[in-house]
């Protein structure tokens, strides 16, 4: 628990521990629904008496065959009936009256029903009653009937009396009946109203979830569990695990792990939570993430290097290096060692802002001290390189990357080739490519029309001809910049059949062909001495982009 003092100190995060607030674990927030009394209690009061003396269906339903029974006088009924003593007469009375009776009962007599049941602890009951309205189709506008009988279960609770069990109960119910889809909103519309849930009833849901392939729910329902306060157990831990590895994200959260402690650790609950927070994280859910954070350091749910770790990259995602290089700082001079996942952070972060010797400098320290960064950084200090004019660097790193077993991604790729076909380097790009392509990399249509771009300006025909039967076999058409660029210089070298191919391919796809393509096509159709094409193209190119005079 050091840490927690340090990483959760006034001056690093009051402004996220201020924006948040907890509802009071209260029932008296709750309003509970006007019951409507019938003013005819003569028949409420014969009722009672003739349940109390036991008469049984047929004769009931002979005393009251001329009485006509409407859900208020039925609630009458049944709240004269809700202690656990009369539990079964409240019961039988409910069931009497709709099959007797013919009284299509509402929402609200299920539920006082249901409460009066679950405070007799008539699990069983209760729970039928609760599948028969849940999936009960009359009262359903379309949707399910989650909502309309969670909000009459709690406007009804103090009027009965009843126990915070039974929205336990629902919920173990909705689960059972998989209507899973809102019940995270009505998790919190209960904590809202100062209802906390058993670690059962979470553990039911989110085994259904997981089940049902929800991941999403699954990690929301988890996460509002820890927001609750209601730490999870070996059972939790273990679906969340199943949730992972159906994911396909165990592995990898697994090496983030290890990377951040230094070390194996493979403590289910440690993975998890850290999964946990580090997704939101990276959803920019920051806040959320630290306050989640500061509740599993509390608990010891998660070691301090991890929730070290854990905040630089909070700050680093933030923004906020110098706050994270303090912070990395202090955890050093607190005896924690350096490790993998944090300097990766560095380097990526450094590349991000250009700082390239920083970042080349770590790079080679972590190194030495036989960290291997993570591939998310490599790809950055590959972008780093590029875009500061850094082709030769840029290589190497990325050859660097290639070697170590992973491929730069799509977008870093796609980065490095625009500045390396832009500075006369295509040659150099399309053999990285050569080598990527056999580590089982998937390109798309922007990585080759770069090396198009780039073998047309240095009028490589043979080259860019070569690349066009590759991108064919691939099913890969070129994109705006491939097009304009083999128009051009197909019209260049007076191929004017190829140019007018492309310059097709061009209009159907709807991309908007640039003046130098028109003035290319233009020039070729006046040499071929086609003026009635070469005048119709300047029509064209003055209709859809700006006034140009007609080559002479």
């Amino acid at each position: 628990m050091a840490i927690y003092c340090r990483l959760f100190s006034p001056r690093k995060t009051n402004s996220i521990m201020n924006s948040f607030s907890f509802a009071p674990l209260i029932h008296t927030s709750i309003q509970p629904k006007k019951i409507i009394i019938d003013e005819n209690t003569t028949i409420t009061t014969s009722v009672i008496n003739s349940l109390h003396n036991g008469l049984n269906w047929k004769t009931l339903t002979q005393k009251f065959i001329s009485v006509k029974f409407t859900n208020p006088i039925v609630q009458t009924i049944l709240l004269q009936l809700k202690e656990p003593i009369n539990s079964r007469k409240a019961l039988n009375f409910f069931h009497w009256s709709a099959k007797e009776m013919h009284l299509q009962h509402g929402i609200s007599n299920y539920c006082i029903t249901i409460h009066i049941l679950v405070k007799s602890r008539l699990t069983k009951d209760a729970k039928a009653l609760l599948e028969s309205v849940l999936t009960n189709k009359d009262f359903s506008d379309g949707n399910d009937n989650v909502f309309l009988v969670l909000n009459s279960l709690i406007e009804s609770y103090e009027v009965v009396d009843s126990v915070p069990f039974v929205f336990d109960l629902f919920v173990q119910t909705c689960a059972k009946l998989r209507m899973v889809n809102g019940v995270l909103d009505a998790c919190k519309l209960l904590f809202d109203n100062g209802f906390l849930l058993s670690v059962t009833s979470f553990n039911t849901l989110l085994h259904v979830m997981q089940k049902s392939d929800m991941p999403r729910l699954v990690w929301g329902v988890y996460e509002h569990m820890i927001d609750t306060r209601i730490y999870p157990n070996e059972v939790s831990l273990r679906i969340m695990v199943n949730a992972l590895c159906k994911e396909g994200k165990l592995e990898k959260f697994v090496d983030i792990v290890d990377r951040m402690h230094g070390k194996r650790c493979s403590v289910p609950r440690v993975i998890v939570n850290t999964c946990l927070v580090y997704q939101m994280i990276e959803e920019d859910r920051i806040e959320d993430g630290l306050v989640l954070l500061k509740r599993m350091l509390q608990k010891n749910m998660i070691l301090d290097t991890i929730s070290y770790s854990l905040v630089i990259f909070a700050k680093i995602k933030m923004g906020n290096l110098n706050d994270a290089q303090e912070i990395y700082d202090e955890m050093l001079k607190r005896g924690f060692e350096q490790n993998s996942f944090v300097c990766s952070l560095f380097v990526g972060k450094y590349s991000e802002e250009g700082r390239i010797d920083e970042a080349i400098g770590l790079l080679e320290e972590m190194e030495n001290l036989g960290f291997t960064p993570l591939s998310e950084s490599f790809n950055k200090l590959i972008e780093g390189c590029s875009t500061n004019g850094r082709l030769e660097d840029s290589l190497k790193f990325c050859k660097k990357m290639i070697k170590m077993g992973n491929c730069p991604s799509c977008s870093t790729i796609n980065k490095m080739f625009e500045k390396l076909c832009n500075n006369g380097n295509s040659k150099k790009a399309d053999e990285i490519l050569t080598i990527i392509l056999d580590k089982g990399f998937v390109p798309d249509e922007n990585i080759y029309s770069n090396l198009i771009a780039g073998y047309c300006k240095d009028g490589d025909i043979e080259a860019t001809i070569k690349l066009l039967f590759e991108m064919e076999y691939r099913s890969i058409s070129p994109n705006v910049l491939g097009l304009s660029s083999l128009i051009v210089m197909f019209c260049k070298n007076g191929r004017l059949g190829e140019a007018k191919k492309y310059f097709e391919m061009m209009k159907a796809r709807s991309f908007l062909p640039s003046s130098s393509v028109y003035e290319s096509l233009i020039t070729s159709y006046l040499k071929k001495g086609d003026k009635i094409r070469a005048h119709q193209l300047h029509g064209e190119m003055v209709g859809s982009l700006v006034d140009s005079p007609l080559p002479a």
